[in-house]
């Protein structure tokens, strides 16, 4: 009896994946509307309701820096019903800040696959007088204190990417955190706050209308969205460098068959030229990971993130 009763239960994962999905999924964005990872999120949505033949509700869970997102997914039902379009912070950054995250970025998730990398850009307001980071860098120092930053929130790629810059130029720019990309963006356009390090899918429409203006990438070399503006490197600070990345999982202990369909269907809607096309104009690059791949590259990501934090003297809020 105890063998027949553990072979229908062999049997029942696959019969299940084949069936899969049989009501809407639940696909977690733990930002508000607006920034790069909702729009990742709502590019791909659309594209993945088609091909699993159930509708995709994208669900913007802000809060606690993106963690009370990340938490709703990580206690889910591991059915591949409810997903999350991840950011680097939350599962990369946060691990060296606290050690009371209400989640575990490796054991609580199955990696489905890594879908984008991005740096951000360095942007001003148009009454900030600086064009290029030098320029920027000598208007911090005549008013030490004086010029804020906008991120995305404490301890995101551009919280860090700043802290990073402050310690490397000697100077003193004051951090204004956000609960996500699409208000900071907001304020930014509308000069409440003076520069922000940002996603470049929020801030590339305003670039391109000269309602903010773009002063540096954070990345290793030039985008293509945006040739001629240098990097942070090139412009006399090749200790800062920083890439935001994103990702697709699900609640671990999804049965693998199920996060295999995911990633190979993630895959294709990344390939669809327009999909291409419009990921490139806004400066995402594509990356289309396995799953295994994705999983080893959260534990490097933490690793070498740990550093980064370190460095930059960032402190949990």
């Amino acid at each position: 009896m105890i063998l027949l009763c553990g072979a229908i239960l062999a049997l029942a994962t696959p019969v299940n994946a084949q069936q899969y999905p049989t009501r809407p999924v639940r696909f977690v964005v733990p930002f508000p509307p607006g920034g790069s990872v909702d729009t990742l999120a709502r590019t791909i949505g659309p594209r993945l309701a088609e091909a699993l033949g159930q509708q995709i509700v994208v669900d913007n869970r802000p809060g606690g820096n993106g963690n009370i997102g990340m938490e709703v997914v990580a206690q889910a039902r591991p059915d591949g019903h409810t997903l999350v379009l991840a950011y680097i912070a939350n599962l990369a950054i946060f691990p060296s800040l606290s050690a009371k995250l209400p989640f575990d970025p490796v054991k609580d998730y199955a990696p489905v696959t890594q879908v984008a990398s991005s740096p951000n850009v360095l942007t001003a307001h148009p009454s900030v007088p600086a064009k290029n980071l030098k320029e920027l860098v000598a208007l911090v120092k005549a008013k030490p204190g004086q010029v804020n930053f906008a991120s995305t929130g404490i301890a995101s790629v551009g919280h860090l990417t700043g802290e990073l810059l402050n310690n490397l130029a000697g100077m003193k720019m004051t951090h204004v955190p956000y609960k996500g990309g699409g208000q900071a963006i907001i304020d930014l356009v509308g000069g409440h706050v003076q520069v922000m390090f940002s996603g470049f899918s929020a801030a590339m429409p305003h670039i391109k209308s000269s309602k903010i203006r773009a002063l540096a990438v954070t990345g290793p070399k030039r985008s293509p969205a945006l040739p001629d503006v240098a990097t942070i490197s090139e412009q006399g600070f090749p200790g800062v460098e920083a890439t935001a990345w994103y990702g697709v999982l699900a609640p671990a202990k999804t049965p693998q068959p199920i996060v295999a369909r995911l990633h190979d269907e993630v895959i294709k809607i990344l390939k669809v030229p327009d999909v291409v096309q419009k990921l490139d104009g806004l400066g995402f690059e594509i990356v289309g990971s396995q799953p295994a791949e994705f999983g080893a590259y959260i534990k490097s990501e933490i690793k070498k993130w740990a550093k980064v934090v370190q460095a930059s003297g960032a402190k949990a809020e």
